[in-house]
């Protein structure tokens, strides 16, 4: 199993798999413009890749799933990079891929999430939480699983992403009174979810 590293290092890879034809090496100017996209690309995958791997790992519930879609992401940004008219637009334009994505390989497989380990090792930096912490997010993960997709949707793009709401509803195709609808009630509906009693319990006791 490759570790987010390495998945970020094949990220990096990938454009060395487009060859230059021959008149192109002999332009400078293509040169200058092939070095340039690679440095704006390479600035892309280290300024975005951790909230890509949490976004994946939220959508997916499973580590390899989670490295596998941030890989396809910035194979597929490659791929359509010049697409990106603004830098500015770049983190909105890889979670609308990677959600693309999710929906094309994995729409029918939901796994389950039962392990607090498991989750806590495939997250950024969770390592260095406080157990209360820990257990704080995972019970916040198991409660935004219960919500239905038209809720789901629109609040991890707000907690994970970090989107507003005019964002989120340029991301979903919606209008922004009905994002901020669907935020306001998938707030409420987690906390009902939070305040029962069967997640207020450690998942690692019978």
């Amino acid at each position: 199993m490759q570790s987010p590293s390495q998945t970020r290092h094949l990220a990096y890879a990938h454009f060395t798999s487009d060859i230059m034809t021959a008149k192109e090496i002999n332009d400078n100017s293509v040169i200058e413009k092939a070095g340039s996209k690679r440095l704006r690309y390479e600035g892309l995958v280290n300024q975005f890749y951790n909230d890509i791997y949490r976004y994946a790992y939220w959508l997916s519930k499973n580590k390899q799933q989670a490295e596998d879609l941030a890989q396809e992401t910035f194979m597929r940004a490659w791929r359509a990079f010049d697409s990106l008219q603004s830098m500015d637009a770049a983190k909105a334009w890889l979670f609308t891929i990677l959600r693309r994505e999710n929906a094309r390989l994995y729409e029918k497989y939901r796994p389950e999430l039962d392990d607090i380990d498991d989750f806590d090792e495939a997250l950024p930096d969770s390592r260095h939480n406080e157990p209360d912490k820990q257990m704080e997010v995972y019970l916040l993960h198991k409660a935004m699983a219960t919500l239905t997709p038209e809720y789901r949707e629109p609040l991890i793009l707000q907690v994970i992403g970090g989107f507003s709401g005019e964002e989120i509803a340029i991301m979903l195709d919606l209008n922004n009174n009905t994002v901020m609808t669907r935020l306001f009630r998938a707030r409420n509906k987690l906390r009902e979810v939070l305040a029962g009693t069967n997640l207020s319990q450690d998942p690692k006791k019978p």
